[in-house]
């Protein structure tokens, strides 16, 4: 566990990696005594501070759903960080890679919620009865450490290495649709590079979403209606490139698509 004016010197130097593009060190590597707990905190510090400046929080996201992922970290949960209004990208906008440190694209079936959901007894049932629509989406990732080199902490820390997100046009029920058995492809420069399917977040990612709602109530954070969740990735992440273009295709959800310059 670490004092408070270590989180508070941790979060400023993520904060002027991000604003400098200049990775740093693995937290984890300075501070081995680092926890969850200090990690969550810190991410909180650098979210609160931007809140402050303007930004808006406007939903969450989920990571390390798949179990493959959780073995590479040495963890058996998930992790999550918070989406801004600030991160959110558009199609029809090209994105500048140099915005970005090592940025990277993710697959995910995004949710789009009708009302607040519960917080520590928060289930599926719970979940789909508060979504308003489905959504094709791509998560834009990104580290503030250097060459990837992360941990469980690292990751955490780093707002669960989020960066940003592109949601597309199409809006689908969940009751209209097989949520764990969407089928998911990822081209680039119209190649088909990865291909998934829904319940390869966490067998579902209903079961994300919940997981999430039930896991910020303890750092005093709730799902609230309106708020955009992206549970997890269909596939595995894929680096992106200035002239890259991205289309991710849902089989009954719909595309969306994500170009860099």
């Amino acid at each position: 566990m670490l004092d408070v004016a270590t989180r508070d010197e941790l979060a400023a130097e993520l904060a002027q990696a991000e604003r400098s593009r200049e990775p740093i060190a693995p937290l984890t590597a300075a501070y081995p005594d680092i926890d969850v707990v200090d990690a969550y905190e810190i991410q909180l510090i650098n979210i609160r501070q931007r809140v402050a400046e303007g930004a808006r929080v406007v939903g969450h996201k989920v990571g390390l759903s798949s179990k493959v992922m959780q073995q590479m970290m040495g963890v058996n949960e998930p992790d999550y960080g918070h989406l801004l209004d600030d991160m959110q990208v558009f199609e029809d906008v090209a994105v500048p890679t140099s915005r970005y440190l090592l940025p990277r694209v993710e697959v995910e079936v995004g949710f789009i919620l009708s009302a607040d959901l519960p917080g520590a007894e928060c289930t599926e049932e719970d979940v789909l009865a508060a979504t308003e629509a489905l959504v094709p989406s791509i998560e834009l990732i990104d580290t503030r450490i250097k060459d990837w080199q992360i941990k469980i902490c690292d990751t955490i820390a780093d707002n669960a290495s989020s960066a940003g997100f592109v949601l597309g046009a199409a809006r689908v029920s969940p009751a209209d649709i097989d949520v764990k058995g969407i089928d998911a492809k990822l081209t680039r420069n119209g190649e088909l590079i990865a291909e998934g399917r829904s319940d390869a977040v966490l067998g579902n990612p209903v079961t994300a979403v919940a997981w999430l709602s039930r896991k910020v109530e303890s750092f005093g954070v709730r799902l609230k209606k309106g708020d955009i969740v992206l549970p997890g990735s269909c596939t595995f992440a894929v680096d992106a490139r200035a002239g890259d273009e991205f289309v991710a295709d849902f089989a009954g959800l719909g595309a969306v698509h994500l170009a860099f310059e």
